[in-house]
């Protein structure tokens, strides 16, 4: 069976790094300049299949946004989530799993009014929120999870 890998480019020298998932928590280097790879940004897509694998492998908090297309706050937090996850690209990873498409995870973690968001650190959940939050508040989420898995 082949490692499953990542790829992720280098800040830096703007280098295409291919990173073993089971590497990412090792805090890789690129390859080529040396500098710490961004571990977090996104947002990403994410589904049933590769849900436990995201949240369990990411070296930094995932803030898992479970929404719909159809949602209109899913849509209002979509910019700002985005706008966070470029800033903090070495703090936090922000993922996305589309409710109607991934129906197991939605169910396994109750989702019953989205948007929710869900944060998780070495694969447990940490936290979460439901509903819409203004942006600043949003901010304040983000960074009080990514607090919390420091001190973890």
């Amino acid at each position: 069976m082949q490692e499953q890998t990542t790829t992720i480019e280098c800040e830096s020298c703007n280098k295409s790094n291919r990173v073993p998932l089971a590497r990412l928590k090792d805090k890789p280097k690129c390859g080529e300049c040396g500098a710490l790879l961004p571990l977090g940004g996104g947002p990403i897509t994410i589904t049933d299949d590769n849900f436990d694998t995201v949240v369990s492998t990411s070296p930094v908090p995932v803030v898992v946004d479970f929404w719909a297309p159809w949602c209109g706050p899913c849509r209002m937090i979509g910019p700002v989530l985005e706008q966070i996850a470029g800033e903090k690209p070495f703090d936090v990873l922000v993922a996305k799993l589309n409710v109607d498409e991934n129906p197991r995870t939605a169910a396994r973690f109750q989702v019953r009014s989205i948007p929710m968001l869900v944060a998780f650190h070495d694969g447990e959940a940490l936290d979460s929120q439901v509903g819409a939050l203004p942006p600043a508040s949003m901010r304040t989420w983000v960074d009080r999870v990514i607090n919390r898995a420091r001190a973890a």
